[in-house]
């Protein structure tokens, strides 16, 4: 609705379904959930306000220049900070740090480019694909347990963006009819 998209009803159900898959593997009201929750929570509102804001700019830019200016003012930004915090990086930092730059770079341009290229409410249910991928990094770097709920919820989000993908493609065959 912010963004002014015709968002149908299979998509608000994807998009329900997806959260709700979310909402399973976080259970809320858990022991899990303390003030240490909320940096999360804002993290998750920044990204939200991040990502309006990129679709935003795709009706007037292109996803190079929104990349440009992002990463200027990210620059901008971080040498004000990172100044307060440096630690020199030693050894095997330097590939780390690299390694990092790189992914993140390539992540970030295609970030911008999926919200050229499809509506938010398109994107979303694979947004919730992070939160299956960080329990995945927590189970197989931090020992984190996996339960039955991550796993049910986890499915469910798959579920949920396989089937956006699906109904899009859907929608996009038969557009391709009617036009040809």
């Amino acid at each position: 609705p912010i963004l002014g998209e015709t968002v149908g009803w299979r998509r608000w159900v994807a998009v329900l379904i997806g959260f709700s898959g979310v909402m399973l593997i976080l259970r809320p009201g858990s022991a899990m959930f303390s003030s240490d929750s909320i940096m999360p929570v804002l993290a998750a509102l920044m990204m939200a306000s991040y990502g309006l804001m990129t679709r935003f700019a795709a009706r007037n830019d292109s996803a190079q220049t929104s990349f440009f200016w992002t990463g200027i003012v990210g620059a901008t930004g971080m040498s004000l900070v990172v100044p307060l915090a440096w630690s020199p990086l030693q050894g095997n930092d330097w590939i780390w740090m690299a390694t990092l730059c790189l992914a993140s770079t390539g992540g970030h341009f295609m970030l911008i480019k999926a919200f050229d290229m499809a509506e938010a409410s398109v994107l979303q249910p694979f947004a919730y694909i992070g939160v299956v991928t960080s329990a995945v990094v927590g189970f197989l770097f931090f020992a984190d347990p996996v339960t039955a709920a991550m796993l049910t919820g986890g499915g469910i989000v798959i579920a949920a963006g396989l089937f956006t993908f699906w109904r899009e493609r859907v929608q996009a065959r038969a557009a391709e009819a009617d036009t040809g």
